[in-house]
């Protein structure tokens, strides 16, 4: 098993002993093929076609399957399965929701996915509404979903999936891709799994739905490399007003797609833990228009980025707040800013002023902190621009 710097320093963190990582780097040898499946080296490196293995287990009337192969099943109509992922602690299994509509004839192979962040709300009833339209007895190709990926995070509504390795941990799922099925931790392992014996067998191309976070409200935009022309045409398909034309960093799932040769992008739809009922009507539209162009279901195309007179930008800015107080909002979600623009004030419990904060940009405000309150610190506004930026500003770099 190979350690990447980031699991290395982990490890080191931890005061874990030599010989420890001694056999970490003998865990090639040590792993068993047996436990992956069939098209699946150990550690995940698939080396062909995955089959459809049911466990034989039914939960709720639907099936369970440990690895699929779209073309297994029955066309012209929808499957609503369940794929077993990593164990729990208690040996038990996380099971993860999984709808495909299968046409009537092979074309384009699509997968929309949610639930990589377990607070991310509208991404899931995007991905739902979108499967609902969906009639396979008019359809040429696959549409997949993988609508809950962390579902323990989804069950308690938090980002981050909650492990009990050492203790509570909590991991950014959205940080682990492609993982390993024999990796450190749950969240890697459920990684791992997913995409090699469902997510990557099954798709041409995908689709990694998400929303703003906890604690940070966002507008409805895009992230994905531009340069990339099939994604360039799925993002512009859509009438949503912002994109950002950046491949952003490479262990978010939108990434292990395209370095699998699966071209994708992240759409963000609002803020997370509620549905954004005005927002998610764009996003159902503009997947809709994807198959739509891609042949999969038939009709016209809808409303697209030029509709929405959408502003394209290469870097996203962030203003970090310098002390702990309450935060009281100048500017709203989707303004436009000029460089020294007064954006926030805050204010200690005295109601004394302690900090202003300007923009460092001309661009447009593509997301805001919505908790009144904020720490030193913390990422108070992100600020998408095609401009160049006053001296000492920050692109956001995770």
């Amino acid at each position: 098993m190979s350690l990447n710097r980031h699991r290395c320093l982990r490890l080191q963190s931890l005061l874990i002993a030599p010989w420890a990582l001694a056999v970490l780097a003998m865990a090639p040898e040590l792993v068993s093929a047996a436990g992956s499946p069939a098209g699946v080296k150990a550690g995940g490196v698939k080396v062909g076609g995955v089959k459809t293995i049911f466990t034989g287990d039914v939960i709720n009337g639907k099936k369970v399957v440990s690895s699929l192969n779209t073309d297994d099943l029955e066309p012209g109509r929808k499957h609503l399965l369940y794929f077993q992922g990593v164990q729990m602690a208690t040996g038990q299994y996380w099971y993860v929701s999984v709808i495909v509509a299968k046409g009537i004839r092979p074309g384009k192979r699509f997968t929309l996915t949610s639930g990589v962040h377990g607070d991310e709300m509208s991404s899931v009833h995007t991905v739902q509404t979108i499967m609902g339209r969906l009639k396979p007895a008019e359809m040429t190709g696959t549409v997949m979903a993988v609508l809950d990926i962390a579902r323990p995070a989804v069950e308690s509504m938090q980002r981050r999936w909650p492990s009990m390795g050492r203790g509570l941990e909590l991991t950014d799922m959205n940080r682990e891709w492609p993982g390993n099925e024999q990796g450190l931790g749950a969240a890697s392992r459920q990684a791992g799994l997913v995409f090699n014996r469902l997510l990557r067998p099954n798709t041409d191309l995908a689709i990694d739905f998400h929303t703003g976070t906890t604690g940070i409200d966002a507008a409805a935009f895009h992230i994905g490399d531009m340069g990339i022309p099939e994604v360039k045409t799925m993002m512009m398909l859509y009438p949503v007003p912002l994109i950002w034309d950046n491949p952003v960093y490479p262990s978010v799932l939108h990434n292990a797609f395209i370095k699998a040769g699966i071209p994708c992008f992240t759409p963000e739809i609002g803020p997370a833990r509620r549905l954004d009922l005005d927002m998610i009507p764009l996003f159902v539209e503009g997947t809709l228009n994807v198959l739509k162009h891609y042949g999969v279901i038939p009709g016209p195309i809808g409303r697209t980025a030029v509709d929405a007179n959408v502003l394209i930008g290469k870097n996203v800015y962030t203003v970090v707040s310098s002390q702990g107080g309450f935060i009281e909002w100048l500017v709203k979600i989707t303004d436009n800013v000029s460089v020294g623009q007064k954006l926030a004030i805050q204010r200690n419990a005295f109601g004394e002023v302690l900090a202003e904060y300007t923009s460092p940009v001309q661009g447009r405000i593509s997301a805001l902190r919505s908790d009144a309150t904020s720490e030193p610190g913390n990422v108070l506004v992100f600020i998408l621009s095609t401009s160049a930026p006053a001296s000492g500003a920050v692109t956001y770099g995770e």
